[in-house]
């Protein structure tokens, strides 16, 4: 058995420095990203002319491209070096949000071009998420600095929601939305500079001959592992269930915060970002669930947490003047109970699934979930087409109670009645 490079071994310098630079470099590019989710629906309907419905479109183009490549990129991120997969796609997407903003400054952009480039951005996020949620085991096989990892990973990205709004919003207000559009771009070229800086090299796949039909059998396997897993299936269940009708409520927030409440670029960012902040609470309390309920009975815990929240945003936000007040404490409950779910789920499926199938199985969880958000995002068009913003949101918000009994099966629901029976 060949043995893993010295750079794997826990507490090998080399591995906390490729760490480090992995988390920086993630860190700004989850922040540009926040840029990214007020510049473009503000960009269609300001600056472009597109009807809210229309400017609900852009998400489903950032995340179709999950249905017909999710499971196949899997396959082929598990029989290539998974850094390697991760510069090629953030220069795609350098590329991409960087002719947006050429575009957009010239003023050749049109609905039809952001449409095309966000689709071409979101063809490389399907790769880089496959590469990036299976290259941390290689670098810490041990499960507690797994987690550990996973958990700062989920912090940066929570602190990115939470900061990066408010930092968006008055970029918005001064430069307009092609000065966040810029940083966006630049947080790219960040995170390719990190990789490029990590000197751990993975040990070579175990199958690397490409065989007639071998990405349709390798799908398969990856398939048959994880929707066969009594404790991996349900927690995929509910994932895709919650971010379906999620995306309805997260696609219609900026124009429902604007054209509902009223609410000006710097101040939306204030409620977007203000509302992220259940997001770090739950991130480090998912470490002290684990250990006192055990990764079960933390994910019902979690899941239960965030629906509440989420059902109390249109609750709360209904009552006028206190609708902004109202959005952000449903989403700081909400963030809660998703920050600790997200880093504990993640951690039991790289823990589940053996380190050859570590590709295929993140790539059919990143398949149902994020194809889920692409369905979502079309739903949360048509309903706000036929319904109006209004009625989106409360039927995303509805709609994420059913991710509850999907959880509550097979594998979790026997572990969470027995433990400490």
């Amino acid at each position: 058995m060949t043995s893993p490079p010295k750079s794997v071994e826990l507490g090998q310098p080399t591995a906390r420095r490729d760490f480090g630079l992995l988390w920086a470099g993630q860190s700004l590019s989850l922040f540009g990203d926040q840029f990214m989710t007020l510049a473009l629906p503000l960009l269609a309907v300001t600056v472009l002319g597109a009807t809210p419905a229309q400017a609900a479109l852009l998400p489903f183009a950032l995340f179709l491209p999950f249905l017909p490549l999710g499971l196949p990129a899997g396959a082929i991120v598990d029989r290539l070096p998974r850094r390697t997969v991760m510069l090629v796609c953030d220069g795609v997407q350098m590329i991409a949000f960087g002719a947006i903003w050429v575009s957009a400054v010239t003023g050749v952009l049109n609905f039809p071009l952001l449409f095309a480039l966000v689709l071409l951005s979101g063809c490389a996020v399907v790769f880089f998420q496959v590469a990036y949620t299976s290259y941390l085991p290689g670098l810490f096989p041990d499960p507690g600095r797994l987690h550990t990892g996973n958990t700062r990973l989920a912090l940066s990205e929570s602190t990115a929601k939470a900061v990066g709004p408010m930092a968006a919003g008055p970029v918005i207000g001064v430069l307009g939305v092609a000065g966040a559009l810029l940083a966006n771009t630049l947080s790219f070229a960040a995170s390719f500079v990190t990789l490029v800086m990590i000197r751990h090299r993975e040990a070579p796949p175990a199958v690397t001959v490409r065989e007639r039909g071998w990405v349709r059998r390798d799908v398969a396997t990856g398939l048959r592992f994880a929707l066969g897993h009594p404790i991996l299936e349900p927690v995929l269940a509910c994932g895709t269930v919650y971010l379906l009708f999620l995306s309805m409520v997260e696609t219609s927030l900026v124009l429902y915060c604007r054209n509902v409440l009223g609410l000006s670029p710097q101040w939306i960012g204030i409620v977007v970002g203000a509302a992220a902040a259940g997001y770090p609470i739950g991130n480090l309390a998912s470490a002290v669930l684990i250990r006192r309920l055990g990764s079960p009975r933390a994910l019902m815990l979690a899941a239960t947490v965030s629906v509440l929240g989420i059902v109390a945003m249109p609750v709360l936000g209904a009552h006028g003047s206190l609708g902004a007040a109202g959005l952000v404490i449903g989403s700081i409950v909400h963030c809660v109970g998703e920050g600790a779910f997200n880093p504990t789920s993640l951690t039991l499926r790289q823990t589940q699934t053996p380190p050859e199938l570590l590709g295929r199985v993140a790539a059919v969880q990143r398949f149902l979930l994020w194809g889920a958000v692409a369905l979502g995002s079309l739903l949360a068009s048509a309903a706000t087409a036929l319904g109006g913003l209004e009625a989106t949101v409360w039927i995303g918000a509805l709609g994420t109670i059913l991710c509850l009994p999907a959880l509550l099966r097979r594998g979790i629901r026997t572990a969470t009645l027995t433990r400490h029976g």
